[in-house]
């Protein structure tokens, strides 16, 4: 009994490590359409977009603070430089150029 405890408790922590050392996903990898779709169906996802960049992206506001407001979003994808994936949530007052 206490070995097939053991086995059970080695393969349940060996699922849940491969499941974290899978990163996020990168448009760098994939066609525009596929980032887009990716954006559209989870709402809001950590997207990378090169090797050491990444940013949240959004469908809509409903996935930003009430503050913020909506910026279109490029991003480079494998088949595009600059693929609409959908939107990055800024604050008006602090992201605006006239700020600081």
């Amino acid at each position: 009994m206490l070995k097939t405890s053991s086995i059970a408790l080695i393969c349940l922590l060996a699922a849940g490590s491969a499941a974290s050392a899978q990163g996020r996903p990168d448009s760098t990898t994939m066609p525009c359409s596929r980032a887009a779709a990716l954006v559209r169906s989870q709402g809001a996802v950590i997207l990378g977009t090169g090797r050491m960049t990444y940013d949240r992206y959004v469908a809509d506001r409903t996935f930003c603070e009430p503050t913020q407001q909506l910026k279109n979003a490029f991003v480079p994808a494998a088949d595009t430089a600059a693929c609409f994936v959908g939107y990055t949530c800024i604050d008006p007052y602090i992201d605006s150029p006239g700020w600081r």
